[in-house]
């Protein structure tokens, strides 16, 4: 059915099949209750001083930026080729990151669920750069297959989640450029890090292998232009290894420090984030409710 869709989709001008997603993310955003909820909780206590016309319209512009980029992972390898990139990207202070990855230095790159999150390790790929990004597997196994089929076309790697940590470690000692999206619940064995004013917990992964292999960590974005096939994709922080070399706690430091890169460039545009995903579930007091609870 999304092989068809796909196909469907090619024969149509791409601005028109991102105009009809958007109808869907509305359409989303009026009969998923639940989804609608938690987006406007969120946004509420991230931006305690918009009014509630702000967070609707917020809320119900992340809800088609989510759509349009279902469209945009079919129709990235029919649009985007090594000739004609720059139709639709343009790179924003990338150049010392570019010329670390031309030296093959490694490199964590770490971003958000903003914008087009997906294009980036595909051009990185499509470039020629050595790029490694870790992804959950979908709970679709055919599905599964078609995505990572796109994902890789150009030259990206996919690690799977699911024991990403010893291929991460392996990938690290290559010289290549990690991917992963560092904004995501890690329950309450996590971080507790600070973003948009509340504690959330977040993957000690990253900045372990990061510390571990002296790898800096890079913070970057792709950002939607309007209703089009057309991102501004950009650097917002390089963390380098000299900077957590004296930190106590440089683990939980980088972990802090690429938070707060993420969010500078969510508060951008807002309405480009994922506020409908459970950034906030696990709250810092749950480890000791399950200490207690267990015995």
């Amino acid at each position: 059915m999304i092989r068809a869709l796909a196909a469907v989709s090619s024969l149509f001008p791409v601005n028109a099949i991102l105009s009809l997603a958007c109808l869907f993310g509305k359409m989303l955003w009026l009969f998923h209750r639940e989804g609608r909820g938690r987006a406007m909780d969120n946004l509420r206590a991230s931006f305690p001083a918009k009014d509630a016309r702000w967070i609707a319209k917020t809320g119900r512009r992340s809800f088609e930026q989510i759509a349009m980029l279902g469209v945009d992972c079919l129709l990235t390898p029919k649009l985007a080729h090594s000739h004609n990139w720059k139709r639709y990207a343009r790179f924003t202070n990338i150049e010392r990151a570019k010329w670390m990855m031309q030296e093959g230095r490694g490199l964590v790159m770490v971003t958000g669920h903003y914008g087009n999150f997906e294009i980036a390790g595909y051009l990185l790929g499509l470039f020629g750069f050595k790029i490694y990004s870790v992804a959950r597997a979908l709970d679709n196994r055919h599905l599964d297959n078609y995505i990572r089929a796109i994902r890789e076309r150009k030259g990206q790697k996919i690690i799977d989640k699911r024991g990403a940590a010893r291929l991460m470690s392996q990938a690290s000692e290559e010289g290549v450029t990690l991917g992963l999206i560092a904004d995501q619940d890690a329950g309450y064995k996590g971080i507790f890090v600070d973003f948009f004013g509340r504690k959330a917990s977040t993957y000690k992964s990253i900045a372990l292998t990061a510390i571990t292999k002296s790898m800096p960590v890079v913070v970057g974005y792709s950002r939607r232009v309007g209703n089009r096939f057309f991102f501004d994709i950009g650097i917002q922080r390089i963390i380098f290894p000299e900077e957590w070399a004296d930190q106590k706690d440089p683990v939980t430091w980088v972990t802090a420090e690429y938070t707060k890169a993420i969010e500078a460039f969510v508060r951008e545009d807002p309405s480009q984030y994922w506020w409908v995903h459970r950034r906030w579930k696990s709250k810092p007091g749950d480890r000791r409710r399950r200490k207690s609870t267990s015995r």
